[in-house]
């Protein structure tokens, strides 16, 4: 009698896998044919979805499949389904914590007025930030890199200030951008060929890098060709719109500055820093600013400044300063590279090239000078809205004088897969190198599933994504491809910190509270990937507070995974209702437990009133 209750509970849960199977492909089918189209209708979402029914069944899914029944959501009947309204037009490139209104209330010293200043909770806007007229999808990786339409992000000003330093043009309905920078006229290819004499850029020693002051990112997305992920940053200033050009472009960026509070990366987390006429003050505050690249800087790892000081000689009268103050600005910086054990490798025309040393054995002593004071060691994952200090961040001691501090990594890509040195030594508490590698085979057969659903996936269509709670990256590695890049987010609430074995593994990332909007524009992500974010914040903020700002950073017809519990999904799909996704539930087997996986995709619309 046993066997053949388990047979008969076996055919069951088969003809749902082939129902939920047959549906979820359906869904993407559809989806993936209304995206290739460029076209989106918002309400008309759902009839085209429904009407998408003929579908072939795909072999050998990863996932099983539960029946509703089984996994007993809760009561929820008291949720009200909430409908939120459309923002003021005014409101289409809404960035809440880098408001300029709200930004010109604080002072201007250490540029504290272009750091993240976050309106509080009785001032959050609570709608729908409307796209602006016009908008239309994305062109394709890579023609990306060089063409994004007028309409997306509708902002001249870059073409005036900058018309003669090749950074962007406007052609009728389309800004191009030639690949060129104020440091770099005749091109990012031929500026990173002298780079790439001097630094190993093509054999994958060098896989991460930051870019302080991008710009409009022209550095970051010519190094992609050499397979370096570029982590991008600059102000929202008078200059509008240079990082929501990067990301328009598909390249990774981020609104931020040196101003006052740690960058929102661990220690020994870049293969390279870069510097490209930035303005950064770099000599002020004691050094400080560089004592932060540091902290940042792998050892082992590069650090390129091109600008001021650099070539003073030749360019002192440009710069409308005397050839006494550039020359001791330039020898401030060589002074504090050296303290910072940091060796010169290169000076040619307008660039300048040190090299971190592997470790702190091989820093040299002297005895002329005051040595920089150490940090605190228990101060080292303290990031988020922490002070800068002036002080270094103390680096793993090593035996032997050949050592690299922390662990050598392997070449990219082998580092993808490779336990990194950070779990190696037991830095992460509870993650193991089995655990690790357990990680990584379960995200590669849930992304394969994926795959299976959505032919989409990996195909170019989400060229910019973002992970909300990255953990240990095994999501991005799994995707990994020239289509694509993924913003690895390690919530600041999250057990554990485990940013530095992103990077580790060759990706890039960042340090986010999710009760707060994240630091990019609307409209700048293709697809969003929340696993466990909503149980993470469960007590802290609310539900539609987090979903708020996902739909402000998708894209139009951008797609949404939010993996979760039962009960947390069911929380989640009545609000989302009213947010104008167009949603399908599925029951997943999450192996300890069974999830409720909602898949959503942004329905387009333009807010018809002006006001």
């Amino acid at each position: 009698m046993g066997s053949k209750m388990n047979a008969s509970g076996r055919r069951t849960r088969n003809s749902i896998s082939i129902i939920f199977v047959v549906g979820l492909c359906c869904f993407f089918y559809v989806l993936g044919a209304w995206q290739k189209s460029g076209v989106g209708k918002g309400d008309s979402i759902a009839q085209i979805i429904n009407r998408g029914t003929d579908c072939t069944i795909l072999p050998n899914l990863i996932y099983q499949t539960h029946p509703p029944i089984e996994s007993s959501p809760p009561d929820d009947s008291n949720l009200k389904r909430k409908v939120f309204k459309p923002c003021a037009s005014r409101y289409s490139d809404y960035t809440p914590c880098q408001d300029q209104k709200r930004a010109m209330t604080f002072a201007r010293e250490n540029m504290i007025y272009r750091e993240r200043h976050c309106p509080p909770p009785s001032e959050k806007l609570r709608c729908l930030i409307p796209t602006p007229k016009g908008y239309v999808t994305p062109f394709p990786w890579p023609k990306s890199r060089d063409y994004v339409p007028y309409a997306n992000v509708p902002h001249k000003t870059l073409t005036v200030e900058k018309a003669v330093q090749n950074w962007v043009q406007l052609k009728g309905d389309v800004f191009k951008f030639p690949g060129g920078g104020t440091m770099f006229p005749q091109g990012a290819d031929a500026y990173i060929d002298e780079l790439a004499s001097v630094i190993p850029l093509s054999d994958g020693t060098v896989r991460t890098a930051l870019d302080t002051g991008c710009g409009v990112a022209s550095w970051g997305a010519y190094m992609l060709k050499r397979n370096v992920l570029t982590m991008s940053f600059a102000p929202r200033d008078s200059h509008e719109a240079q990082v929501h050009f990067a990301l328009e472009r598909g390249v990774p960026a981020v609104i931020g500055v040196l101003g006052t509070i740690r960058l929102p990366y661990p220690p020994r987390a870049f293969d390279m820093a870069h510097c490209s006429r930035c303005l950064i003050p770099w000599t002020s505050n004691g050094g400080m600013y560089m004592m932060e690249v540091d902290r940042v800087l792998r050892p082992g790892g590069y650090w390129v400044l091109s600008g001021p000081p650099i070539n003073w000689k030749t360019y002192f009268r440009t710069w409308n300063r005397s050839e006494e103050d550039l020359q001791k600005e330039q020898k401030r910086i060589e002074q504090m590279a050296e303290l910072l054990c940091w060796e010169k490798k290169y000076e040619r025309g307008d660039v300048a090239i040190w090299r971190k040393k592997i470790n702190s054995n091989l820093c040299r002593k002297r005895n002329n000078v005051v040595p920089i004071t150490m940090c605190p060691a228990d101060e080292e994952g303290n990031i988020w809205y922490n002070k800068m200090k002036l002080c270094r961040t103390p680096i793993p001691v090593v035996e032997r004088i050949d050592q690299v501090s922390g662990g050598k990594l392997k070449k990219f890509p082998q580092r993808l897969f490779s336990v990194p040195p950070r779990i190696v030594e037991g830095d992460v508490d509870g993650v193991t190198a089995r655990s690790f590698e357990e990680d990584s085979s379960l995200w590669k057969k849930r992304v394969n599933a994926y795959k299976k659903v959505n032919k989409e996936f990996g195909s170019g269509r989400y060229r910019n994504i973002m992970d909300m709670n990255a953990v240990l990256g095994s999501f991005a590695a799994a995707i990994e491809s020239s289509n694509s890049w993924v913003m690895n987010v390690v919530p600041t609430v999250s057990p554990k910190d485990t940013l530095g074995v992103v990077f580790e593994r060759g990706l890039i990332g960042i340090y986010h509270d999710w009760c707060e909007a994240f630091s990019t524009y609307p409209r700048t992500y293709d697809l969003i990937h929340a696993d466990g974010v909503f149980s993470l914040y469960e007590n802290r903020c609310e539900i539609e507070d987090i979903l708020l700002e996902m739909d402000r950073i998708l894209r139009p017809e951008g797609a949404v995974l939010i993996r979760d519990t039962i009960e947390i999904i069911n929380k989640v799909k009545k609000i989302v209702d009213g947010v104008r996704w167009t949603v399908k539930m599925t029951y997943l087997d999450g192996g300890s437990s069974v999830e409720e996986v909602l898949v959503a995709v942004k329905q387009n619309w333009v807010r018809e009133s002006s006001t």
